[in-house]
């Protein structure tokens, strides 16, 4: 599989892999930014993506950035839908309650991960099946 991408800015980063065979693609900050202790902004990339149709894009947290930093995705997962052709943008948070982050620009920020959605339609029943699981929810396996 391919993604194709468009750079929107000459300054933009294309999205990289640290290692062969990893899951993420590593996406890049086009520019500067300070986030506050607490504060969220939403972070340019300068790229827009191409996804094939059957596939969407989730935009997670760097697990490095999340450790060191507490620096977050706020609506991890975002979810690219194939047909969005417009900029990639990272909505980060500082969960940090008393040191801002200094982020330059280049610098990695957020994984893409392509994954293979089934697309479902709707069908009203008046009854689900049954599963051993039932209506059974937050909570309701354990601990």
């Amino acid at each position: 599989m391919t993604l194709r991408v468009v750079r929107l800015d000459a300054r933009a980063t294309l999205p990289t892999r640290a290692h062969a065979g990893d899951a993420g693609l590593d996406l890049h900050a086009l520019r500067a930014a300070t986030l506050g202790p607490g504060e969220r902004a939403l972070i340019a990339t300068g790229i827009a993506v191409e996804i094939e149709p059957g596939h969407a894009g989730l935009v997670l947290p760097r697990s490095g950035l999340a450790a060191r930093h507490g620096i977050s995705v706020v609506n991890a997962p975002g979810l690219i839908d194939s047909g969005y052709r417009g900029e990639l943008r990272v909505l980060l948070l500082n969960t940090d309650a008393s040191q801002s982050f200094e982020l330059h620009a280049g610098d990695r920020i957020a994984q893409l991960v392509l994954i293979a959605v089934a697309v479902a339609e709707p069908v009203e029943v008046t009854q689900l099946s049954d599963s051993p699981r039932a209506s059974g929810g937050f909570g309701s396996t354990g601990r």
